[in-house]
């Protein structure tokens, strides 16, 4: 068990990459604080958690409230008393062409991709210090690396999240803290069931491999890069896209 009693917080946790990291954590022997706005889904992940024989938490937090996030924070430190994971996976699309995205759009998807990441990783980060150890995940994409059409917002906090990781890692670094990003490519959630199937297919036909990425791939990513295999690996924005180039 790579992170046997690891104390891990990750946000997004109801559905998809976050909720298959969830999973993956505890089967790896993590204890698991699981933070999303669904409610039901939630429990639905702590059910399906509970069955693993694992140990977790669930917390309805919003990360664009630093007050549901402290919350979050101290009930993890009140069950565990520490925390030695942060994922922070949460995040939205908004997308529109530039020349068709109205303020709300871009204020809202920067406020939870990117100042969320902040939000989350400053609550923590005094924690990790005093312990003098810790590892925080950021969740970027391939659009934070090559930009994608309609998606200035999000490619903006994507961007974002890889500087944030570059610049954590030097800070943190010497106080014991690794700081990495993953860039997941096209992966197979529930975000895709209103995609037309021709749609799908021209996603397939752009990644080399040929196909989709599944979230149970991306917690395969998060799990090696919270463990102590990965403790030479800091300051990285690590992509898992099946080699595809927007």
């Amino acid at each position: 068990m790579r992170l046997k009693d690891k104390v891990s917080i990750i946000t997004g946790a109801a559905n998809g990459i976050g909720r298959a990291t969830a999973l993956k954590f505890v089967r790896e022997g993590a204890r698991v604080t699981l933070a999303d706005l669904n409610q039901s889904a939630l429990n639905d992940v702590l059910a399906d958690i509970r069955e693993l024989g694992g140990d977790a938490i669930a917390c309805v937090v919003n990360v664009t409230s630093q007050v549901q996030i402290d919350d979050m924070v101290q009930r993890t430190l009140a069950r565990w008393g520490r925390v030695d994971v942060l994922v922070n996976n949460a995040g939205i699309v908004a997308d529109a062409r530039l020349q068709k995205m109205t303020d709300e759009q871009f204020d809202r998807v920067i406020d939870i991709n990117l100042k969320g990441v902040y939000r989350c990783t400053k609550a923590v980060v005094d924690i990790m210090v005093g312990q003098g150890s810790g590892s925080i995940l950021n969740a970027s994409s391939v659009v934070g690396l090559y930009g994608n059409f309609g998606q200035t917002n999000y490619a903006a906090a994507k961007f974002g999240v890889i500087g944030f990781t570059k610049t954590w890692a030097k800070e943190l670094g010497p106080k014991g803290i690794r700081v990495n990003a993953v860039c997941p490519g096209f992966i197979a959630t529930t975000i895709l069931d209103s995609m037309p199937e021709k749609v799908i297919q021209q996603m397939e036909e752009k990644v080399p491999l040929r196909r989709l990425g599944t979230p149970e791939e991306m917690a395969n990513v998060y799990a090696f890069l919270a463990s102590d295999e990965a403790s030479y690996i800091n300051g990285a924005a690590i992509e898992a896209t099946g080699g595809v180039m927007l």
